[in-house]
């Protein structure tokens, strides 16, 4: 699981049936710097993820990625690859943890 932060909403004009009832939004994984605060952009390539929890664009959610994200449906197929599990409030990371040696 990953943090991300929405920074749009992808609209279809058309799409499969199994994929209504939800929004598809534009998510920014975070890295462990952008959630202690450091102003660096995010160094991730942007993600489509299904949103049935309403996130808004500048929040942070808790990101399901691979064959779990479409665990919540079953026994329904959703054809996902990511699911926003979590709409995060507050994000408090208490001891840094040493950099990876290069």
């Amino acid at each position: 699981m990953r943090i991300g932060k929405v920074i749009g909403t992808m609209t279809l004009s058309r799409s499969h049936a199994s994929l209504s009832g939800a929004r598809l939004r534009i998510v920014v994984p975070l890295s462990l710097a952008n959630l202690a605060g450091e102003q660096l952009p995010p160094t991730a390539e942007p993600i489509v993820v299904w949103d049935e929890l309403g996130a808004g664009e500048g929040q942070w959610i808790a990101i399901s990625e691979g064959p779990e994200a479409a665990q919540p449906f079953r026994p329904l197929v959703r054809c996902i690859d990511a699911y926003a599990a979590a709409i995060l409030d507050d994000v408090t990371i208490r001891e840094r943890l040493p950099a990876a040696p290069p």
